[in-house]
């Protein structure tokens, strides 16, 4: 591989993720990404686990999504492992999937049938925050070498700092959005009702603790309906 090309790619590959306008657009350019990058990988996607369950988050190709849920069917697996930090582990690269029958006995062996022939795995993380694992996947053995796992492991290093910085930037446009929309409707609250602004937020909030509802879900209905929603 010629380094010098590829800290090239990363710089551009750094600035095209910053310039994502959605978490999810910053993660399927993640998963193109090492596809393009990393010599030998066929499929790439992002696992999450919620508890037992596993999410695949933007896959390029059908295996990955199999791959994963055939780890979550059989709660084994490279990157059920990953994604959980088992024993430390951040990094794992399998050069012949055929050789580890041993360590994941009900996944291996289904997984070579599914075309999984070599794979690699990174945790992405920040400064106390988990935000999944990156799996490559190649369809031959023997594909990936130390060479690969450098290289990906520079990709998810990027990565996971340009994730971070697009679930940050989702999370204070959601809550400018709230603040807009509780806003709105204790205006509406206000003027329909001769409140003042304490009593309007108190009204919206005892709605939502009484019905089990978000504020900002309670001040969406009362914009759309222009009053508040009538008890069901």
């Amino acid at each position: 591989m010629d380094w010098n090309v590829f800290a090239h790619e990363m710089a551009q590959l750094a600035r095209s993720l910053l310039a994502q306008d959605s978490v999810q657009g910053t993660l399927e350019r993640i998963s193109r990404a090492a596809t393009e990058l990393v010599e030998g990988c066929d499929a790439a996607g992002v696992l999450i686990l919620r508890g037992k369950r596993v999410q695949t988050l933007a896959a390029t190709d059908q295996l990955v999504i199999d791959s994963d849920l055939l780890q979550e069917r059989m709660q084994e697996g490279p990157c059920f492992d990953a994604a959980r930090r088992r024993a430390g582990e951040q990094v794992f690269r399998i050069t012949d999937m055929t050789a580890l029958q041993q360590r994941w006995p009900a996944y291996a062996p289904p997984a070579r049938e599914l075309g999984v022939g070599s794979m690699m795995g990174f945790l992405l993380f920040t400064e106390g925050e988990d935000l999944g694992a990156l799996n490559l996947y190649s369809r031959k053995p023997g594909m990936f070498d130390e060479t690969s796992e450098t290289a990906a492991w520079l990709l998810a290093s990027h990565a996971a700092v340009a994730l971070s910085s697009a679930r940050i930037h989702d999370q204070l446009a959601q809550a400018v959005d709230t603040r807009h929309v509780i806003g709105e409707a204790m205006g509406i609250l206000m003027a329909s009702r001769q409140l003042t602004e304490d009593q309007a937020f108190n009204v919206l909030r005892r709605f939502s603790q009484e019905r089990n509802i978000k504020l900002r879900d309670v001040a969406r209905q009362i914009t759309e309906l222009g009053r508040l929603p009538r008890p069901t």
